[in-house]
Parts: structure tokens; C-alpha cells; sequence
């Protein structure tokens, strides 16, 4: 029957494909958290929809291998948490202990295994245990839109090139989202539509990820004059006083384009001003005013949290504030705010 040798292809095929993909995430340098973490979770997936299209099309299969499906369907929602967690926390400051807690999981789940394995306890897997995963991957699935919505509204932008965006991580929860769903109606539709799904998915995903692998449009190069030191130093008066004096630099949305149109300028002769006659790029030169800010408060505010320094710094995150402060001044805010309290003391 042609029909059923095209379905096992296109189905068996995206399984294949899904444990490729984690490999080449694996290996793809550097291999950032999140990264990591969404290797895992396509793995995950691949051996879930794998187990579908061998028993779908061999009901009869070894047990063992419907056990490890079911085992890695169990991990899905842990990954896609751990994904989403990763993304917002790149410097690992508070998710440092998730891949411990995912690897104390699968020695539990493994144990579970062999203390009751597949074979000798059908129905134990078939309901309860099936069951229990199906709602432990919708409760992962809704955590892990929680944060990513939080995320949003707080106006978490995208990290540094090539890092994964607000668009990458909306399309993997949204992906995971549509192959529960064609697992949970699967009684009213096809055992194999979760399968397919999972395909479909995957090679949307390549396409769109191919498609937008296009070269950036060049950026118009400034104008071969530059600016008059006239004008120059005027404009770096108003955006002083507009960033430091109005506290603009506390906006953690604030962009080139946003604080452009302040000055009423366009964006690219507010680039050329700062990079021709500040001798820096946008984005270090608000790091710095921030930075700024930030040890006005360290030094002023000594009961304030780190979390609330970085928030009246106009910082998106701790994270980033770290980041940003230790490349500045060379040391941590902490170990800073600790000089400063000896430099005061021994004065």
C-alpha cells in the first residue's frame, strides 16, 4: 500500500531527523545553555514520536522500546522548563542546578523502570503512568508559556548575535504545544498524527530558519562629512542631558531607534555622532551611563538588593547588570560595593 510506506517515511523520517538535529545542536560551538537544553528536548521528542511510528506500524514491538518512549515523553516537559529557563538566565546565576535536578529525575524515572518494567505491568504504563505524563508535560508546557510571557512584558530583548531570540523560543513552545495536543486528541484522530505532527513541525521550523539564513542588507555608510564639532557637542549636550538628566537610561527597553526619535534625529546620524565624536557605539555608551547610575545607588543605598540596584539602573535583568558592570569596572557590584565601604571607613 503506497499510502502507508509514504506515511512511515514522512513520520519515521522526522524522528531521524529530530536525533540529527540534537547531535548537530551538540556539537555546534559554542554550546550555550539553552542550547544544550534544546538538544535535549528535541532528543526527547525524536525518541517519543520514534516509539509512535514503530508501534503504530509494528504493534507487536518489543515492550522495551514503548517503555523508553514513554520514559523520554516523561522528560519532554522537563526540557522545554529548563529550555525556557536557560534562555532567560544565560549566565546560569539562578539555573545552575536544573541539569542536576533533570539528571536526579532520569535516575529516578530509570529506577521506576526497572522496578517495573513494561512488560510485567502493561496496564501500571498504559494508564496511570500515561496518564500522569500527559498532564506532567501540559503543567511543564503552561510553566514554561508563563515565563516566556513574563519575559515579554517585561521587555526582555534579544541576546547577543546568534543567540537564540524571543521568536525562536515562541516557536519551540508553540511547536511542543501542537504535538501535546495531537498526542491528547489522539483518540479522536490517528495514534500516528502525534508523529506527524512532530515532522511537520521540525521541518517548518528548518525552512523558516533557512529562509531567514539570507545576507543583512548593508547599511547605508555615513555621509563621507562628518559632523561639525558644532553640532557634535551640542547633540552630546541634549543626549546628556536627556539619558542622565531626565534618567531616560532607566527605560530597559531603551533602543537606538526609541532615543533617536527623542532627539529628533535619524538613528544613523545618532550612531555616527556617538561612534565619530564619542568614540563608542550605542550600546557601551548607555552600558556605561548605567554602570554610572548603578554605583551611585551602590554607594548611597547600602541595604538595597542587587536585584533593586540593577532595577533604578534601568538594567533588564541582574544577569545582564553583572555582566555589564564587571566589564566596566573589572570587578563585581558586590566586591565594588565592599571597597567602597573600606574606602569609606578608613577615611
Amino acid at each position: 500500500m503506497p499510502a502507508s510506506y509514504v506515511l512511515f517515511f514522512f513520520a519515521g523520517l522526522g524522528a531521524f531527523n529530530g536525533v540529527a538535529l540534537s547531535v548537530h545542536l551538540l556539537l555546534r560551538q559554542p554550546v550555550r545553555p539553552a542550547q544544550a537544553w534544546l538538544a535535549a528536548l528535541v532528543l526527547m521528542l525524536s525518541l517519543r514520536t520514534g516509539k509512535s511510528v514503530l508501534f503504530y506500524f509494528w504493534p507487536d514491538i518489543s515492550k522495551l522500546v514503548l517503555q523508553v518512549g514513554l520514559t523520554a515523553c516523561f522528560f519532554i516537559g522537563i526540557c522545554l522548563v529548563g529550555f525556557v529557563r536557560a534562555w532567560l538566565d544565560p549566565d546560569r546565576r539562578q539555573t545552575r542546578h536544573d541539569a542536576r535536578v533533570a539528571l536526579g529525575l532520569l535516575v529516578l524515572a530509570t529506577a521506576f523502570g526497572i522496578a517495573y518494567p513494561y512488560t510485567d505491568n502493561v496496564r501500571l504504563w498504559a494508564g496511570p503512568v500515561w496518564g500522569t505524563i500527559q498532564v506532567g508535560w501540559l503543567a511543564c508546557l503552561l510553566v514554561a508559556a508563563g515565563l516566556f510571557l513574563r519575559a515579554a512584558r517585561q521587555g526582555r530583548a534579544d541576546g547577543a548575535p546568534g543567540a537564540l531570540t524571543r521568536t525562536h523560543v515562541a516557536s519551540v513552545i508553540a511547536g511542543v504545544a501542537v504535538i501535546w495536543m495531537a498526542y491528547a486528541t489522539a483518540g479522536l484522530t490517528s495514534y500516528i498524527v502525534g508523529a506527524l505532527s512532530f515532522s511537520v513541525v521540525l521541518y517548518l521550523s528548518l525552512s523558516v530558519a533557512f529562509a531567514r539564513r539570507t545576507p543583512p542588507p548593508v547599511a547605508e555608510p555615513y555621509r563621507d562629512r562628518k559632523i561639525a564639532q558644532a553640532d557634535a557637542e551640542a547633540s552630546l549636550r541634549a543626549l546628556n542631558a536627556l539619558l542622565v538628566d531626565e534618567g531616560l537610561y532607566k527605560d530597559a527597553g531603551l533602543s537606538l531607534a526609541k532615543l533617536a526619535r527623542r532627539l529628533n534625529m535619524p538613528p544613523a546620524r545618532l550612531s555616527q555622532l556617538l561612534n565619530d565624536n564619542h568614540k563608542t557605539a550605542f550600546k557601551p555608551y548607555l552600558a556605561q551611563i548605567r554602570v554610572e547610575a548603578a554605583k551611585q545607588v551602590l554607594r548611597t543605598q547600602a541595604a538595597a538588593s542587587m536585584e533593586e540596584v540593577a532595577e533604578a539602573a534601568g538594567f533588564l535583568s541582574t544577569s545582564t547588570f553583572y555582566r555589564c558592570f564587571s566589564k566596566v569596572e573589572g570587578t563585581t557590584p558586590a566586591a565594588w560595593r565592599q571597597a567602597q565601604v573600606r574606602l569609606d571607613g578608613g577615611s
